[in-house]
């Protein structure tokens, strides 16, 4: 069986029709911890990602898959917003990038011979967009959808627009049983509370600038609006936001952070997650 190997490797695969690479890291004592798989922001640099996540994989003894979607073939219409609407046009799901996800997942499993292997997925930025959008679209099996320091946000709001909201989406794609489920999805916004510059990647559109005027503001009114609305129908909201402060646009230092364990595993999380003493 091709398993993936130990310590860092580049796994090449290809799932729904794509070529993908996938920046791997296996610590040396894995056995049978989750999956941890990590997405990267506007640079497309999976690799450094992983890199940067070893420390969660050794922290958690995880398997840590970091999958890349080159530019080329994976635009912001196509990356950071799923694919969903592509020139004005709803494309059919299985065109969706979100789509690939589960499939990846699958490979893995097969490639470890672990069937029912535990996974869970974090994002920054690019990454984080890419995660809330997909958690409004397409199932998953995650035990926890981690969204950390995304520039703009999927609110759960017909009055935004896609991809800022449900708004102009067709009603199978935007009724309440889709804002419903997308509240009851196991999302954990995970927000550096210094992350207020507004940089050459910041989207300060109109239809952005309403979710808030920083990444941190905008985190914080997207997770009002997720609870405000769960209350307001009687609906369940499994969103959960954890702070960090002194941090900025990093997802290195996210990801270091001893917030990342409460972020992905919640305050009890499961023992074979724990870290040596």
């Amino acid at each position: 069986m091709d398993t993936i190997p130990s310590g860092s490797a580049t796994v090449p695969v290809t799932v729904g029709g794509h070529d993908l690479d996938l920046f791997t890291y296996k610590p040396a004592d894995y056995s049978d911890g989750p999956l941890i798989l990590v997405f990267h922001g506007v640079l497309r640099n999976a690799e450094e990602y992983r890199d940067h996540a070893r420390g969660m994989g050794d922290r958690f003894r995880a398997l840590i898959v970091a999958p890349r979607f080159p530019e080329d073939r994976f635009p912001i219409p196509s990356y950071q917003l799923g694919g969903l609407l592509i020139d004005g046009e709803v494309q059919p799901r299985s065109r969706w990038t979100w789509e690939l996800i589960p499939q990846m997942v699958r490979e893995v499993r097969r490639r470890e011979g672990r069937p029912d292997l535990p996974y869970y997925l974090i994002g920054h930025s690019g990454g984080g967009q890419f995660l809330i959008r997909l958690s409004g679209f397409t199932p998953t099996e995650a035990r926890r959808i981690v969204v950390s320091n995304p520039g703009t946000y999927l609110f759960p709001a017909r009055d935004h627009d896609y991809p800022y909201g449900f708004g102009g989406l067709p009603d199978g794609l935007a009724d309440d049983s889709v804002l419903k489920r997308f509240l009851e999805q196991p999302i954990t916004l995970y927000l550096a509370m210094n992350d207020t510059e507004r940089d050459e990647h910041f989207d300060q559109t109109p239809p952005a600038e309403r979710q808030g005027a920083t990444r941190w503001e905008r985190g914080n009114n997207a997770y009002k609006a997720a609870h405000e609305l769960a209350q307001k129908r009687g609906w369940k909201c499994n969103w959960r936001l954890v702070s960090v402060p002194g941090v900025g646009h990093d997802h290195q230092l996210m990801f270091d952070h001893e917030t990342c364990r409460e972020a992905l595993f919640g305050p009890e999380f499961p023992s074979s997650t724990k870290a040596s003493d």
